[in-house]
């Protein structure tokens, strides 16, 4: 007896194969290409592109000017349409540089300038998702802490009882971000983003020898470990380079191993 539906099995198989190649795909980084401009594209432009390992525009911030911590006013790290993320904004009087991060709701997150920042207030309501800092305020490190927000920790619980302790860091940034060399490490010391220089083949800049060539600065290489927030991972990027903007010294960067 003929099958009513010979293709079944195939189907199946060709099912399995699929679920096991998304599963796969899903224990593997994401690896990204910074490139430290601003999509809009025109000159004067001071922002970020980071396309995907297909070269897909995954992430914007669009320029933005370096105006003083006093007077910077918002940044926004947006996807790839332009849909506002998460927004960046600075702690005035702060030693450590500090810098807190909001999620962005879908009626939020239009810039009221033409350099892509705001000076409006966060809102009451709106959650925050994380405060970072320098770890030290008085060295020239490029070290920093991000202190992941809960609700639970907001406000203290019971009358006369004593606030908690803060939490320890949810993320580290150890090395010379200046340089394009640094890690981010999880709570659990395991490494949950690198940040590398960007390098290309000598074909694709016209060279005579065959070995790799390294970028400059405003081009680096972003990997993403799995089960890691890419979002989270670029907002930390983004404050990172608003807090490691001096000319680089040798003796600025901790050792990286």
């Amino acid at each position: 007896m003929s099958r009513i539906h010979p293709s079944d099995r195939r189907g199946d198989h060709g099912a399995r194969h699929a679920a096991s190649t998304a599963r796969s795909d899903q224990e593997l980084p994401a690896v990204y290409t910074v490139w430290k401009r601003s999509s809009m594209g025109f000159q004067g432009t001071d922002g970020f592109s980071v396309y995907d390992a297909a070269g897909r525009l995954a992430f914007r911030v669009d320029n933005y000017a370096r105006r003083p911590k006093a007077f910077a006013g918002e940044l926004l790290l947006m996807d790839g349409r332009g849909a506002p993320l998460l927004s960046l904004r600075p702690q005035i009087f702060s030693l450590h540089d500090r810098w807190n991060c909001y999620r962005v709701a879908p009626e939020e997150g239009c810039p009221d300038s033409t350099d892509g920042s705001s000076t409006t207030p966060p809102p009451a309501t709106q959650q925050q998702l994380f405060t970072m800092r320098k770890c030290a305020a008085l060295q020239s490190t490029d070290d920093a802490e991000v202190f992941m927000s809960a609700a639970s920790t907001a406000t203290t619980s019971g009358r006369g009882c004593r606030a908690q302790p803060p939490p320890p860091p949810g993320f580290r940034v150890e090395g010379c971000f200046s340089r394009r060399n640094c890690k981010i490490t999880g709570s659990d010391g395991h490494e949950a983003a690198r940040i590398s220089r960007k390098k290309a083949s000598a074909s694709t800049v016209a060279a005579a020898s065959s070995r790799p060539v390294s970028l400059g600065d405003d081009v680096f290489s972003l990997v993403v470990r799995p089960g890691v927030d890419a979002a989270t991972v670029m907002a930390i990027v983004v404050v990172m380079d608003r807090i490691c903007r001096r000319p680089y010294a040798p003796m600025a960067c901790a050792s990286q191993q």
